[in-house]
């Protein structure tokens, strides 16, 4: 197990540091800049020359990128070009609100899906299958940035039991969970039904079926937990990419999340909020996949020891 984490730990430090590389090549290499950003194309020479030596653009690639990663290691993630306040700082007191509505959605996601999955499975070929598998098709097919504004005009507009925009109160974020939750319910749907039957054809289950175990015992207590893994999957990555940022769900509601500021910082051309964003994002999507390593083994036993083998 603590070879295992560790080849693990070694290999996410290296998936950040080449993430952390591609991230500032492409703010580096990118054209234009902060500096035409803040001052306008026709800027005054020397105000620009100035600039670019307070943002430090004025020095060479590797000097920046090392300069940029030595604060890492200090855990000093810049200042802002847009605002000139501490990055750091900015994105602790953004991502409890990105974390929240991430974790709504994920509990609606889990709620709604695995028993939707579990149902067509329990009546496989009926019109109860038939309907569970249309409406995992419909919110796999349907973006959120579309449903979002649908479930706004009717719960906002027309009937107003929510309000447009995010304003102070916890439910506030209930549609956008809904809008974000939606695609990741769907897919666990389809994953649950499609893993349940398999797993229910396997030789095992039939065993016990054919010694007088009755079906629900069988479905319940022997397909059910074999069949969790790969739901497992589909959830940790769905969460994972939740709590990475919901960008365009953020945005369209206005919930100052770190969704929304890594919106406004693109077009300001803000590097050090990039930058920071996106290694947020894969620091908490490796250690999400992490802990459904760890989980795998508390499900499968089989998977446990190859897990501790490794």
């Amino acid at each position: 197990m603590l070879r295992f984490l560790f080849l693990r730990g070694l290999q996410a430090l290296v998936t950040l540091w080449v993430l952390s590389v591609v991230t500032f090549l492409m703010g580096a290499l990118a054209p234009g800049g902060p500096v035409e950003v803040i001052l306008g194309q026709h800027a005054n020479p020397e105000a620009a020359r100035q600039l670019n030596r307070e943002f430090g653009l004025d020095r060479p690639l590797p000097e920046r990128y090392a300069r940029w990663v030595a604060g890492l290691c200090r855990g000093d993630l810049g200042i802002s070009f847009r605002d000139r306040q501490p990055v750091g700082p900015t994105i602790l007191q953004r991502y409890p609100m990105t974390a929240r509505l991430a974790l709504m959605a994920a509990a609606y996601a889990l709620v709604l899906g695995v028993p939707l999955g579990a149902l067509a499975a329990w009546r496989p070929g009926t019109w109860l299958d038939r309907l569970a598998t249309t409406l995992a098709l419909a919110g796999v097919s349907v973006p959120a940035f579309v449903l979002l504004p649908l479930l706004v005009l009717i719960f906002s507009l027309r009937l107003r039991w929510f309000p447009v925009t995010y304003e102070t109160q916890w439910w506030h974020l209930l549609l956008p969970a809904v809008a974000l939750g939606t695609r990741p319910a769907a897919l666990l749907a389809r994953m649950t039904r499609a893993s349940l039957l398999d797993t229910l054809g396997q030789d095992y289950v039939r065993t016990a079926r054919a010694k007088g175990l009755s079906r629900s015992a069988a479905f319940f207590r022997h397909a059910g937990r074999n069949a969790l893994v790969p739901v497992l999957t589909v959830l940790g990555t769905s969460v994972g990419y939740m709590l990475s940022g919901s960008f365009v769900v953020e945005t369209l509601f206005g919930i100052p999340g770190i969704g929304e500021m890594s919106v406004a910082a693109i077009p300001a051309r803000d590097y050090p909020v990039i930058q920071a964003v996106t290694l947020l994002g894969a620091t908490v999507f490796l250690i999400v996949n992490l802990a459904v390593d760890l989980l795998y083994g508390f499900l499968d036993p089989r998977l446990r020891v190859a897990t501790v083998a490794n």
